[in-house]
This record gives structure tokens, sequence and C-alpha cells, in this order.
């Protein structure tokens, strides 16, 4: 892989794991910034947010979140053609970049495909997991059409979390296990996988 290649990759993490943050932030006060008209034609390119707008997006968490649904939606209204991608699972490895300052902190796991990310929020002294697809994924559309059952699995086959897509293209559960985050998956060869479930 090419020097730029690889940064490119970094960027793309990068980014995915700073949308996090900024969608889960708090953010006293937070309101609906910006109106759906306005971020609907800034999705399909009718009229580019200006500077003001911008900013004003990227300090509203509830804004961003209103966005990405949007987005979604969007994806999902697509009609979807035969030959539109099929997903058939989608895998990650746990990477000290993903980790924070702690080791017991983890934040984010992106797959190596970049189409899905594991989340970790501390809640009521545990964790919960939320499992993330990207809007810009080739399947998107039919996910969220199809609303099939998914689950993610560690490396050594247990179930971390298993559910179906909400309107935001998300599934949240607890952290089903005694270890946190980070010492789980290091436990169990680092690795992860998302797949769809049998019916």
């Amino acid at each position: 892989m090419k020097e730029n290649d690889l940064n490119s990759a970094k960027d793309d993490l990068d980014a995915r794991l700073q949308e996090r943050v900024l969608l889960s932030r708090p953010a006293p006060g937070d309101r609906l910034m910006l109106a759906d008209a306005t971020l609907l034609a800034a999705l399909d390119g009718s009229r580019p947010l200006t500077p003001n707008e911008r900013q004003a997006l990227s300090a509203s968490p509830l804004t961003l979140r209103r966005f990405r649904q949007l987005s979604l939606e969007r994806h999902a209204a697509a009609p979807v053609a035969a030959n539109d991608p099929v997903w058939t699972g989608s895998s990650g490895m746990l990477r000290a970049a993903s980790t924070a300052s702690s080791a017991e902190e983890l934040e984010a796991l992106v797959t190596d495909d970049d189409h899905w990310t594991l989340h970790f929020l501390r809640q009521d002294g545990g964790w919960q997991v939320i499992l993330s697809l990207s809007a810009e994924a080739p399947f998107a559309t039919r996910l969220l059409r199809e609303q099939p059952q998914l689950r993610v699995i560690d490396g050594g086959g247990a179930i971390v979390l298993q559910g179906r897509l909400d309107a935001d293209g998300e599934c949240e559960r607890a952290w089903p296990f005694a270890t946190a985050p980070a010492s789980h998956f290091q436990l169990y060869g680092a690795g992860f996988a998302v797949e769809p479930v049998a019916p």
C-alpha cells in the first residue's frame, strides 16, 4: 500500500472517530440549528452550506444527528437495483490507534472496509456498545430497507451485540462481558466481525 493510501485510510478513521465524538458529546441547551430543507439541499448538492451554516452544524450534536439521519433516509428511499452489492459480512481488528490514553478505555473500532463502527460509551458503571452503519456503504440502502438481523462477534465467536438497525443506522446494546472492551478484545485475538444472522 502506498503512503498516500495509508494517509487516506488514517484520515478516514480519524474522521469517523471525530464524527462519533461530535455526535455523542453533551451540549447544554442544544437545539436544531438548521432546517431540514437546508440540510436536504446540502445533501442533494442543490445548495452547499454557507460557512456560518457549517459552523452551526459542527457546533450542534443534535443538528449533526439530524443531518446523518436525513442522509440515511435518502439512501433508504433510493430504489434497490437487482445488481446492488450484497453484503455478507465485515471484519476488523483492535489496533493501537483505536484506544485512548488508558488501556481500559476503548472508544471505537472500525471494520477494515470502513462500513461499520463499534462505539463504546461508559454508562451506569458499565458500557454501552453501538454498532453504526456508514451512510456511504454501498449496501446501506439494501440493509436499511430489508432490516436484517445482525450480530457482532469477537475473535472467539462470542456475541457482542445482536439486533436490527434503527432509522439512524445504529443498533445499541449493553456490553455483555465483565471485562472492559479493550481488554476483552485483546483476550480473543483482537479481532471482531459484523455479520448477518441466518434466518
